[in-house]
């Protein structure tokens, strides 16, 4: 069975945020790390070298596939600020209208810049991303 490849790191998240290259980056870098610790209550931490997570979720596929991963996260990227575990819950399509203007993947949102998006709403996003999550949490 494949294992993750991107599992926490000792890299200093400050010192990441640091040495992005854009201002504006790094502004969004850390108002994405209030936001995010203010909705998980935990601490960020780097997984692999760019993502920045907040809590862990252990996931299991129907396939048998399992593993831990971010609870919520997030990935300044070049082109566009990758956000993790944010659009999986009910909550999400109705939330998603509402945020302004992104993108997403798979499992992922876009945003080119935090001034594209509603923070509220973002903020909202984020608080039942994290509920959803822990509620499926089977204790173990």
């Amino acid at each position: 069975m494949a294992l993750n490849k991107t599992k926490p790191t000792a890299v200093s998240v400050t010192a990441f945020v640091k040495a992005l290259a854009e201002p504006t980056k790094q502004a969004d870098a850390k108002a994405l790390i209030g936001l995010m610790k203010r909705a998980t209550g935990e601490s960020p931490k780097m997984w692999g070298p760019s993502i920045i997570g907040f809590g862990t979720h252990h996931y299991k596929y129907e396939s048998g596939r399992e593993g831990d991963t971010v609870l919520v996260g997030f990935s300044p990227r070049k082109p566009a600020t990758v956000l993790y575990g944010l659009i999986g819950s009910e909550s999400a399509k109705l939330l998603l209208a509402k945020l302004g203007q992104h993108t997403t993947g798979k499992g992922c949102l876009y945003i080119k810049r935090l001034s594209d998006v509603d923070p509220k709403v973002l903020e909202q996003l984020i608080a039942a991303s994290v509920a959803a999550k822990r509620a499926q949490q089977t204790p173990g």
